[in-house]
């Protein structure tokens, strides 16, 4: 294993609490377990929400892959028994609850996925409704009766529903104890989790502790801000950066990013270290690297951490070719067409939109062109020969070609 101080480093690399005291006690129990020279056991507790991942999503991932490509264990536990009731940390209202059938297919594909951030022989899989689903009601008494309903109240999201007057259903409070409870059950060292999941792993610390295990170390991460620089990424805010998305989108859409989010990004989703990191921030700050330069390099590194470097360097060369020397790129995807089609249905047969609700969505907002001309209605048809070219949004583009 490498020394103390760097494996620190690379650890606390991101982490942020909210408040001083609690980043040095933190900081101080990791070095004590580091120091006892064993494996620590490490994980991360994701809920399948939904089938697909997006860069945000890959934060507490790139944390437990630090963890281990410096030789502790890690544990990827899928929550296919919470996942039932979703975590209310970051939402003013009750989630929707997935039905069993909905979690085990997310699962699956969350959990291949996250492959594409860690290392495959390294990884346990563990599912927590193994030890939550066979619980008592009187184990779940058990669990309660370590937490009062102030402190429930004093986190901000039920605090503000409870003054608000909007409802805070009885089964959300019972989340954070099934977190909790899953540290309990793989008598966990660390658990990595986002800022606002803070109070949930604490939980884990004062249920150990009521179980007579050592409290394990919390590590939390802050919130990936989208290519706008400013809200969450989201999908539904359509600032997301998906990790399935073609490398020439990805390298496109992180050069989109606002110039005061890169550091975020160089800390969170890369495999920089903290020496480099602090290295390109000084830079930066001198002028001795220009903002638009360091941008490349962490598109590239975006790109090539899931599609490879050759990927990532043809990415690079068609971003140059579209946007700095402002040429079509030359290895475009085609479609033919043998009679008249409707735009629309073009765009959705050609697969440059995922559905022909999109395919309306981005014509309304004037994202598709024509060999360079704006498409001003979804009404529109395109005759064979018509056109040459159909791009949507500044990334995607179709060789349109008559059979």
């Amino acid at each position: 294993m490498r020394p103390i101080d760097e494996q620190l480093a690379i650890l606390m690399q991101g982490v942020e609490f909210g408040d001083d005291e609690t980043y040095r006690v933190m900081q101080r129990e990791l070095r004590e377990r580091l120091e006892e020279g064993r494996p620590l056991r490490v994980y991360c507790g994701f809920d399948p929400t939904a089938p697909d991942i997006h860069l945000g999503h890959t934060v507490p991932m790139r944390k437990l892959r630090q963890f281990q490509d410096l030789g502790h264990d890690v544990t990827f536990l899928i929550g296919t028994f919470t996942g039932l009731i979703g975590d209310p940390s970051d939402k003013d209202s009750a989630r929707p609850q997935q039905t069993p059938e909905q979690v085990m297919e997310n699962a699956r594909t969350y959990a291949e996925q996250a492959f594409k951030i860690l290392d495959r022989e390294k990884t346990k899989i563990r599912y927590n409704s193994d030890w939550l689903s066979p619980l008592t009601f009187a184990d779940v008494i058990n669990l309660a009766r370590h937490f009062t309903v102030q402190q429930f109240l004093a986190r901000d999201n039920f605090s503000d529903r409870y003054a608000k007057g909007d409802p805070i259903w009885l089964h959300e409070f019972f989340y954070a104890l099934m977190q909790g409870y899953d540290a309990v059950a793989m008598e966990t060292d660390v658990q990595i989790g986002a800022t606002e999941q803070l109070f949930n792993l604490l939980a884990g610390r004062k249920l150990q502790e009521a179980f007579g295990q050592r409290p394990q170390v919390c590590l939390t991460l802050p919130i990936l801000v989208g290519t706008d620089g400013r809200l969450r990424m989201s999908k539904s805010t359509g600032n997301y950066i998906g990790i399935d998305e073609p490398p020439e989108q990805q390298y496109g859409k992180v050069m989109s990013i606002p110039d005061e989010a890169m550091l975020q990004y160089y800390k969170l989703v890369t495999r920089f270290e903290p020496h480099q990191v602090a290295q390109i921030e000084a830079d930066l700050k001198s002028g001795r690297l220009h903002p638009r330069d360091a941008k490349m390099q962490l598109a590239r590194e975006i790109v090539s951490i899931f599609h490879g470097d050759e990927a990532a360097a043809r990415a690079e060369e068609h971003f140059k070719t579209v946007f700095q020397q402002r040429e079509l790129p030359p290895d475009m995807p085609e479609h033919a067409l043998s009679r008249p089609i409707n735009i629309v249905d073009l765009m959705h047969a050609a697969g440059i939109v995922g559905s022909k609700r999109e395919a309306r969505r981005l014509i309304r907002q004037r994202g598709v062109k024509l060999d360079g001309a704006v498409v001003e209605s979804a009404d529109a048809v395109v005759e064979p020969g018509q056109a040459k070219v159909l791009q949507v949004g500044r990334r995607r583009f179709v060789r349109l070609t008559t059979v």
